[in-house]
C-alpha cells in the first residue's frame, strides 16, 4: 500500500482513472438495460484510491489466500465495480460492452464468477456481515488481509448492518473498513426523511474508529486509507460524503440519477458535460 506524501497534489493517473471509470460508467447505463447510474458515479473515486493505491489484490492471482478483500455491499453500483476492476487488470477492456447482455459475464449485480468479485451482492444489508465474517477468518488465520466493505447510506436502514456493526468490534476486527458511500439518496428520496443521524455517533456507540470524509477529494481517501486501522483492534468506519450523479452535471444529486437507461443523445450530452468539466478542473 503506498503512504501519500504531504504534497497536495493527486497523481494524474489517479485523476485519469477516475475520469475513464465515469465514462465506462456511462457506456453502460447506454446498454438496453440502462444501469443505476448516479450511485456509481458517487463512489467512483472511492474505488480508484482502493483499486489504484490500497488493496492488495493480484488480478493474475485474484484468489491468493492472503489477499484484502473488496465487497460491493450496494451491489446496484456494478457498473462502478465493472470500471474499477477494468482499470486494476481484472477485465479486459471490451467485456464493459457486453454489460447486462445475455450469456454476458457482466450482471445487473455483481456475481462471484467474476475474478476479483468475492461475493454476489445487491440484495441490501448484508455486505457488513460478510466482511466481518472474512476478517474474523482471516484474523484467526493469521493472514494480513483486510476487508474493505462499500455501503450505500440507505442500506443502513437494515437491521443486519448494524448487528454486524455491534459484533465486529467485540472480535476485535481492526482489519475490518467500512465505507459508507453519504449520497443522502435512496430510490424514495432522501436518505434523512427516515433520519440517519447523528450517523457518526452511531457508529462510535459501538466501539467503530470513525472518520468523516470528502468522499470525492482523492488526497484526503488517500491519507485516510493509509492511517487505517488508527487503533490496532477496532474496525474502522470511513464516512464519505458524496453527491449522487458526481462529475456528470445532468445527473449531480438529483433522484432520477438512481437509474437510467441513455439513449445516444443522452450518452453524448452526458460524457460532453463529464469531459467539459474535466478540461476545466484540470
Amino acid at each position: 500500500m503506498s503512504v501519500p506524501t504531504e504534497t497536495t497534489d493527486v497523481p494524474a493517473e489517479l485523476t485519469a482513472r477516475a475520469l475513464r471509470i465515469r465514462e465506462r460508467i456511462l457506456h453502460m447505463g447506454s446498454s438496453a438495460s440502462g444501469t443505476h447510474v448516479g450511485g456509481s458515479l458517487s463512489c467512483v473515486e472511492i474505488l480508484t484510491v482502493l483499486y489504484g493505491e490500497v488493496l492488495d489484490v493480484r488480478p493474475d492471482d485474484p484468489d491468493f489466500a492472503a489477499r484484502d478483500r473488496f465487497i460491493l455491499s450496494k451491489g446496484h453500483a456494478s457498473a462502478a465495480l465493472y470500471a474499477a476492476l477494468t482499470e486494476a487488470g481484472f477485465l479486459p477492456e471490451s467485456e464493459c460492452d457486453d454489460y447486462a447482455v445475455t450469456g454476458g459475464r457482466l450482471a445487473g449485480h455483481p456475481l462471484r464468477r467474476l475474478p476479483g468479485v468475492e461475493f454476489p451482492t445487491g440484495s441490501l444489508g448484508h455486505g457488513l456481515s460478510l466482511g466481518a465474517g472474512v476478517a474474523l477468518a482471516a484474523k484467526r488465520s493469521g493472514l494480513p488481509s483486510r476487508a474493505f466493505v462499500l455501503m450505500g447510506d440507505g442500506e443502513l436502514q437494515e437491521g443486519s448492518v448494524w448487528e454486524a456493526a455491534q459484533f465486529a468490534p467485540t472480535a476485535g476486527l481492526g482489519n475490518l473498513v467500512a465505507i459508507v458511500d453519504r449520497n443522502g439518496w435512496q430510490i424514495t428520496g432522501r436518505t434523512e426523511d427516515l433520519g440517519l443521524e447523528p450517523l457518526a455517533d452511531r457508529w462510535r456507540s459501538f466501539g467503530w474508529t470513525v472518520r468523516e470524509v470528502d468522499g470525492h477529494d482523492v488526497q484526503e481517501l488517500r491519507r485516510t486509507f493509509a492511517e487505517v486501522p488508527s487503533q490496532p483492534d477496532r474496525p474502522t468506519a470511513v464516512l464519505a460524503t458524496t453527491v449522487k450523479g458526481k462529475g456528470v452535471p445532468l445527473f449531480e444529486d438529483k433522484k432520477k440519477s438512481h437509474h437510467v437507461t441513455l439513449t445516444p443523445a443522452l450518452l453524448a450530452r452526458a460524457l460532453g458535460g463529464l469531459r467539459a468539466r474535466a478540461r476545466r478542473q484540470s
